[in-house]
């Protein structure tokens, strides 16, 4: 393949005919060996030897060698003539010329294709890096995209058990508040079946106390009523105050009530409503105001409330005297809930 001169500037521009010149130095060269050829074996031909037969005996004498024929000597050839060596020499230069050009051109050409498989290796090898770092750089990504989900997963899973956690504490603390409730509830329970049980044994104890009160009060009754030789008056006058009034007839003090009110007030104990309660009490004393005898004269219609107000009467022993130094032997009391 031969390129243009403006691919290769340093070359020697070519000349007009050398074409033919080269094919006429060909044809020269052709003729001139083929001579010089048929010259040489011409003059190296080997003559030709003769056979004899022999009919007569041979005297027994020793055969001499035959002396080799001499080498031939070789034929120079004819100088060619003066004109036609200085053609020759014209054309050898040309032809020199013509190789050196073609040397220098392969020489390039070779360059030009040593520079262009580097320049291919180059970009191979630069393909390559960069196929390299490509999948250097894939790897790095999806090596970091798994550590991502991994961590992600590890985010979830924490995520869950803090959730699982929070979910055992709420349960917990449901647990503990209804074990706290059950417990009040319990405790609730036992305080008020303790109450219920006081309230209960209070009732038995002022019930046993008020059967006590009255066993002795009729014992004493009997007794005064045994050593007594006359009668007892009774009044019948009817006071009333904001918790208990006391009446003794003509014969009590003006300032009899506030007594009654004042010793009976601290043994009333009342938790209930107040709204519309109203009891009368019936009271027998002695003359020195030993309690012989309490009953409900007139209900309030809540007998809680009527029993409450008839043990503050009989815990009320004895009842106080009046300014002549005696209390009254029977007499009526009202009480209402203080509120």
């Amino acid at each position: 393949m031969i390129r243009k001169n403006s691919d290769y500037p340093l070359q020697p521009p070519r000349e007009r005919g050398t074409g033919r010149a080269f094919v006429f130095a060909l044809v020269m060269h052709a003729l001139l060996g083929f001579f010089l050829y048929h010259g040489i074996q011409w003059q190296n031909s080997t003559p030709e030897g003769a056979e004899a037969e022999l009919w007569t005996e041979v005297p027994d004498t020793a055969i001499p060698r035959p002396v080799p024929p001499p080498p031939p000597v070789p034929v120079a050839p004819a100088p060619p003539l003066p004109d036609e060596q200085a053609d020759i020499a014209l054309q050898e230069k040309k032809r020199q010329q013509q190789d050196a050009a073609r040397q220098a051109q392969l020489a390039e050409q070779l360059r030009q294709q040593k520079l262009q498989a580097q320049q291919e290796a180059e970009a191979k090898r630069q393909q390559q890096l960069a196929a390299d770092q490509a999948a250097q750089l894939a790897a790095q990504k999806a090596a970091a995209a798994k550590q991502k989900q991994q961590q992600q997963q590890q985010a979830d899973k924490l995520k869950q058990q803090q959730l699982a956690d929070q979910q055992k504490q709420q349960q917990l603390k449901e647990q503990q508040q209804e074990q706290q409730k059950q417990a009040d509830a319990d405790a609730a329970q036992k305080k008020a079946d303790a109450q219920k049980a006081a309230k209960a044994k209070a009732q038995a104890d002022a019930a046993a106390q008020a059967k006590k009160v009255d066993a002795e009060r009729r014992a004493r009754l009997a007794q005064m009523m045994q050593g007594s030789a006359g009668g007892t008056g009774s009044t019948d006058g009817l006071g009333k105050s904001g918790t208990g009034t006391g009446s003794g007839g003509t014969a009590t003090s003006p300032g009899y009530s506030d007594k009654v009110r004042r010793a009976v007030r601290p043994h009333i104990s009342w938790g209930g409503e107040t709204a519309g309660l109203e009891t009368v009490v019936s009271v027998r004393c002695s003359p020195t105001g030993t309690l012989l005898d309490a009953t409900i004269q007139r209900s309030s219609g809540n007998s809680a409330w009527d029993d409450a107000a008839l043990r503050a009467v009989q815990r009320t022993d004895p009842m106080p005297q009046d300014i002549n130094g005696k209390t009254p032997t029977s007499f009526l009391i009202t009480l209402k809930p203080a509120g």
